[in-house]
């Protein structure tokens, strides 16, 4: 098994798991956000619903108002008397329940307007002065101008000049123009047939362009011929007159009044108009009441849409016939004149109002669909989820690699034990039958028997080493800590000491003081003294071919208190990207195959295994030149 193969594995393992589980955490989740975007679309019907409730109650309210309502007196009759009273709509300023009224109005069948508000008689007599009086006519004129720009009612100064010379006779040809010539009949006069047309643009367009033809007829003519034209208009207005006065003959007088259901319009002027048709006792009225269009869906729709909880996440637009007369966005309203809903909304929920507003729609555009609770647990399990199976894949990455690569050191151990046993017990082999067989004088013994002794003692402490780091990864073996002084210490260590390094063609210097050597230390001897040997040991292999073979020992009581013990040789010393890796077990800087010195890669994995078993601590430090290994122990009081 190599670290590539073990990517794969568990790359394929990772995709295997992440796939599905990405699956159906957005199914869960697709799912919540759909419910959520069924609740706020139930709460924009619930809403359109309360608004069309109050549209209700306006129209409900206004379909039952008497025709005399629009009047400033109106009849109240009883049983056995009738007398006049003022009519509820005479108040001033106007009294209604919702905003934006302008005030109400009444045209009669010859197009004349007329309002409540003001009394057709002595206002003193009804307990209204000069200046409310004045400001009771400035409504009326208000509506007037209003009614007569959107061309529902004729202006007061609306008819142009032809001859400044012949005034008369241009008011009779204008006279008859809008009695006759343009109209034809007399329920088609401006103010009655207007309002006809209001929902009508055909007939509309087709009355406009009646009257432009016929006004162009009547200027094109020369002047003697004017009068003509005048005299046939007023036969014609006799002739009708004539007609609705037999016609009236004819009829019962009664105050029966026929009332036709409310209807709504948007005037070019951006004012809305509710009206009404109504004829009584053969007479043809137009009733209604105008509203600013701003005030007016502030007060219906707009306070109702900030009052809910939808403000928040989505757009309410109005339109009118598919145009926009309001967007009311996230507790803030502009105006549009385009009906392109908001760039990257979503359409939540669309109705129409209730008739006669069925030409206006409410748009309700979600701006951005909040994370329901559901929503939020399903995201917080994929974050765990994702950070479960990522760090799992890691963890099983770092322990499958740690493995292998283990696996490798210990195969690197198991051929570099081989190495350090096969060369000394060959050496040993081959001395012991060169002394088997008498080949060598007496000279030679000594130093055979010298060199069979240094080479089992080295095979001694490499076989030393390997058990003792086996019993201690097992656990199996605890320090035997005793309180013994430095000076005692020493006393035992040197021999041992002189002999590893004398027979390697090394010298031994120690440095320590006096103060230094009278303190002592709660430690295992055994355990440091093989400690001290597998750190000179490992000073004599990687510093073999420096100038200065010697190894420095040194006991030192430091600031703190505590005593270092350091280790110090004078070869090429350490890399510095190696530095923490040689106290790992079965770590070697160099290749087994290639490799120049002796050694196992456990002596200083050994040596940190045992310092820290007795509670101390070793570092390593580059000097120049060499390299130093430093042990510390706290001083026993």
């Amino acid at each position: 098994m190599t670290t590539g193969r073990l990517k794969a594995l568990l790359l394929v393992f990772f995709i295997a798991l992440a796939l599905p589980t990405s699956i159906l955490v957005y199914q869960a989740y697709g799912q919540l956000k759909w419910e959520t975007f069924h609740q706020h679309q139930l709460l924009a019907r619930e809403l359109s619903l309360r608004i069309d409730a109050r549209f209700e109650e306006l129209i409900e309210r206004e379909e039952n108002r008497p025709f005399s309502d629009y009047q400033f007196l109106n009849v109240s009759a009883g049983q056995e008397s009738a007398f006049l009273q003022r009519s509820p709509l005479s108040q001033y300023p106007p009294d209604s329940e919702v905003s934006g009224l302008l005030g109400y109005f009444q045209v009669d069948s010859q197009g004349q307007l007329q309002t409540p508000v003001v009394p057709g008689s002595n206002a003193s007599d009804y307990g209204i002065d000069n200046n409310e009086l004045k400001q009771r006519i400035d409504q009326e004129n208000n509506l007037r101008d209003i009614l007569g720009r959107n061309r529902l009612v004729e202006k007061q100064d609306s008819a142009p000049a032809i001859a400044a010379s012949e005034p008369l006779l241009e008011q009779e040809i204008l006279q008859s123009l809008s009695s006759s010539a343009v109209f034809s009949v007399e329920e088609d006069r401006q103010g009655i047939s207007a309002f006809d047309s209001l929902n009508s643009p055909s007939k509309k367009a087709r009355a406009e362009s009646k009257l432009e033809k016929s006004i162009g007829r009547v200027t094109d003519l020369k002047l003697e011929d004017r009068y003509e034209v005048a005299e046939q208009a007023k036969e014609k207005i006799e002739q009708v007159s004539r007609q609705k006065l037999k016609d009236k003959r004819l009829r019962i007088r009664t105050f029966e009044s026929e009332i036709d259901p409310l209807e709504f319009s948007l005037l070019d002027s951006g004012h809305f108009v509710l009206f009404r048709r109504v004829w009584n006792s053969g007479d043809r009225y137009v009733q209604g009441l105008l509203f600013d269009q701003q005030s007016f869906v502030d007060d219906l729709v707009a306070s109702a849409f900030r009052e809910s909880s939808l403000v928040a996440v989505s757009d309410l637009i109005l339109a009118h016939q598919g145009n926009v007369v309001k967007l009311i966005a996230a507790s803030r309203a502009r105006d549009y004149s385009s009906s392109t809903p908001v760039e990257g909304s979503e359409l939540l929920y669309q109705t129409r109002l209730v008739a006669p507003f069925s030409d206006m729609e409410l748009i309700f555009s979600l701006a951005r669909l909040p994370l329901s609770a559901g929503g939020q647990i399903i995201l917080w399990s994929a974050f765990i989820l994702a950070l479960v199976l990522i760090g799992g894949v890691f963890m099983l990455y770092r322990l499958g690699a740690g493995q292998i690569s283990l696996a490798r050191q210990q195969q690197d151990f198991v051929s570099a034990v081989s190495h350090e046993l096969k060369t000394p017990l060959t050496s040993i082999r081959m001395y012991g039958e060169m002394l088997r067989e008498g080949w060598a004088d007496e000279e030679r013994k000594k130093s055979y028997y010298d060199f069979i002794f240094h080479e089992s003692e080295r095979l001694s402490r490499l076989i030393n080493n390997v058990l003792h780091l086996a019993r201690m990864t097992r656990n199996e073996q605890k320090p035997n800590l005793e309180v013994v002084g430095i000076e005692e210490l020493l006393n035992e260590l040197r021999p041992k000491l002189d002999s590893q390094l004398e027979n390697a063609g090394f010298k031994l210097m120690l440095d320590a003081d006096e103060m230094t050597l009278t303190k002592q230390l709660h430690i295992d001897p055994d355990w440091l003294t093989q400690v001290l040997i597998n750190l000179v040991d490992n000073a004599i292999k990687f510093s073999a071919n420096a100038d200065e073979k010697t190894v420095k020992i040194g006991f030192h009581q430091q600031q703190d208190g505590s005593i270092q013990i350091s280790v110090r040789d004078f070869g090429p010393g350490i890399v510095r990207d190696q530095m923490k890796k040689i106290f790992k077990l079965f770590y070697r800087s160099e290749n087994e195959l290639t490799r120049e010195t002796v050694g196992t890669g456990i002596g200083l994995a050994l040596v940190h295994q045992l310092v820290t078993g007795m509670g101390g601590e070793v570092d390593v430090v580059n000097c120049e030149p060499g390299v130093e290994f430093r042990i510390g122990f706290v001083v026993v009081d």
